[in-house]
């Protein structure tokens, strides 16, 4: 599915986009899933297990920014993470051994989608080493007006910055004073819906509000070789062995030598990453009203 030169690019620059992965008919059937998932969240008030929830959210107009684990919400989401097309790409980049470590649908609804301030995946869930990559799945056309996730280019090679308050306690984000340079030379992930984007784990990247009349609906999947290992445990072999996507079960490790900093404490507020966000003196994104 993807070519020697997008598989060296991947290791260059830490982000590939790929046109014309998911096919017309599973994005019709996923679309109108999420339809009636944002449909549901009219019957609740704050967040749940299920839905994040906008600040600007009410039952007679509902407003979601994320359905949590969507791969344990609908059974199509886990369908396409394990199709041939996804595991055939995921094991030139970081195969053969494959294992789902999570799934997350961002949704940037027309005007005020909420944004995500800039990040290092791997400050939230670092591994025994660092073959782990986000999946993003373009559900909709993504432009510059829309809010595409933005990505700099070589930084999955360089440090790990400081995720942490100066309360000590694990914020979720970077202080954008410390990393302006490469805020500049980031580069959106953009494409017709279908496309997907595949981004190492340590690429810093962010998301501005969505400004435009239009959707931005993306959904992640957070994918680590069989043999790197959540640093913060395993509560559960049976189920951690459930998401194995390629390759038989691995007891074995493999440790590399990769800078880690823990996101521990915890964050004050818990949830998702826009709570944990949220309770940071400094932002870089404008935030919808």
């Amino acid at each position: 599915m993807i070519s020697d030169d997008l598989v060296q690019a991947y290791r260059r620059d830490g982000v590939i986009v790929v046109p014309d992965v998911l096919d017309r008919d599973t994005l019709e059937r996923v679309r109108a899933v999420l339809a009636e998932l944002v449909a549901g969240a009219a019957e609740v008030t704050e967040h749940t297990d299920v839905y994040d929830l906008e600040p600007s959210h009410t039952p007679e107009n509902p407003r979601v920014r994320r359905i949590k684990a969507p791969h344990k919400v609908h059974p199509i989401f886990d369908e396409i993470v394990r199709s041939p097309v996804v595991i055939s790409i995921l094991t030139k980049l970081i195969g053969p051994g494959l294992r789902l470590h999570g799934s997350k649908l961002n949704m940037k609804s027309a005007q005020y989608g909420s944004p995500v301030e800039w990040h290092q995946d791997w400050a939230f869930y670092p591994h025994t080493n660092d073959d782990v990559l986000a999946i993003g799945v373009l559900l909709d056309d993504c432009d510059l007006e829309n809010g595409p996730m933005l990505v700099t280019p070589g930084t999955h090679t360089r440090e790990v910055w400081n995720h942490h308050g100066d309360d000590g306690c694990f914020a979720g984000l970077i202080d954008p004073d410390l990393i302006q340079d490469e805020i500049k030379r980031a580069v959106p992930c953009m494409g017709k819906a279908g496309s997907m984007s595949f981004h190492h784990v340590r690429a810093l990247h962010g998301s501005a509000t969505n400004t435009s009349n239009r959707p931005r609906n993306l959904l992640f999947y957070e994918v680590a070789a069989s043999d790197a290992w959540p640093l913060m445990g395993v509560k559960d072999f049976a189920e951690f062995d459930s998401r194995l996507l390629a390759g038989p079960s691995v007891i074995t490790p493999r440790l590399a030598n990769v800078p880690v900093r823990m996101p521990l404490p915890p964050a004050k507020r818990q949830g998702s990453i826009y709570e944990t966000q949220s309770a940071a003196k400094k932002s870089y994104f404008t935030r919808a009203a």
